[in-house]
């Protein structure tokens, strides 16, 4: 008999819990439809829970074309000027942006403002540097607070990019690798100019980053791990690749269709856990197909 584990761990972190339970009340209650600006989580079992209950999602163009109507920001939060448009648009906004994320943005925008208050020559701006994904949408809403202004880098090889010679204010993505950026940290210590100022803010949030340590010791216990998540989660990638580093007889799957009983082989211990973005729901029914398969 086959011994499976479902990570307490794994699962909704509280900002996307929030906006879930946002949604849900408003769809349970609210006459009016209720649009949630991009996917509320980077899972499409999910996506397609709440669809069926309601939930229309659209994208930043649908946004333009919309008049007075309701619309959910995600928890990932928006730049200044989707929240202009609502107001010219008369859209009401239900926000759900995670406090950590809400936080981080008033921070660097409170940086921005405070470096634009002497003037500068271009040679001597400070830097405004986010260590995140491009494009993600908690990082658009960062870049947003600066005017789009700030630099992005994704990983530790991209650190060259920057001006030593200038003054340089480092925040994170709330869900980037603690241990990358520290090397980040550190590089930038080692190389910036005399003169020159650094400072580095500690933004990741430490619910995901807590994660990583957990994750490492479950997926070393069991020899089969399933890390249940979808594929455009930026930080279940970051996850499942810990779990990969700890165990190599780790498979990504997005739901429970894609567990293949070759896998099951010889394997007396399974462990099941995902993302921040991954729900408890998803992961219970890889669980019930493992014990049918097995």
């Amino acid at each position: 008999m086959i011994q499976i584990e479902i990570d307490e761990g794994s699962g909704f972190c509280f900002g996307v819990t929030t906006a879930i339970k946002k949604a849900e009340e408003e769809l349970g209650t609210s006459e009016k439809t209720l649009y949630c600006l991009g996917d509320i989580v980077h899972n499409g079992m999910e996506c397609e829970r709440l669809k069926d209950m309601g939930l229309i999602t659209i994208n930043h163009d649908d946004l333009r074309e919309l008049h007075d109507v309701k619309v959910l920001l995600r928890a990932h939060g928006e730049p200044p000027e989707t929240y202009e448009l609502a107001r010219r648009n008369n859209i009401e906004i239900i926000d759900a942006t995670c406090p950590v994320v809400l936080q981080l943005q008033k921070r660097i925008k409170k940086q921005y403002d405070e470096s634009n208050l002497t003037p500068h020559s271009a040679l001597l701006t400070p830097q405004i540097v986010i260590f995140g994904k491009k494009g993600h949408a908690e990082v658009l809403g960062l870049v947003g607070q600066t005017q789009s202004n700030a630099i992005v880098i994704e990983n530790f090889d991209e650190v060259t990019r920057l001006d030593f010679s200038r003054d340089i204010y480092l925040y994170s993505q709330t869900t980037k690798s603690l241990d990358e950026y520290h090397r980040i940290i550190e590089y930038i210590q080692q190389h910036i100019a005399p003169g020159a100022t650094f400072r580095s803010f500690d933004t990741i949030c430490r619910s995901v980053a807590n994660r990583m340590p957990n994750i490492s010791q479950f997926a070393a216990r069991h020899d089969l791990i399933l890390f249940v998540c979808g594929r455009k989660s930026s930080n279940g990638k970051v996850l499942f690749n810990e779990c990969l580093r700890v165990n190599p007889n780790s498979h990504l799957v997005e739901d429970a269709q894609e567990i293949d009983s070759a896998w099951l082989e010889g394997i007396q211990t399974v462990g099941i856990c995902g993302a921040t973005s991954t729900p408890r729901w998803l992961m219970e029914q890889c669980r019930d197909a493992i014990q049918r398969l097995a």
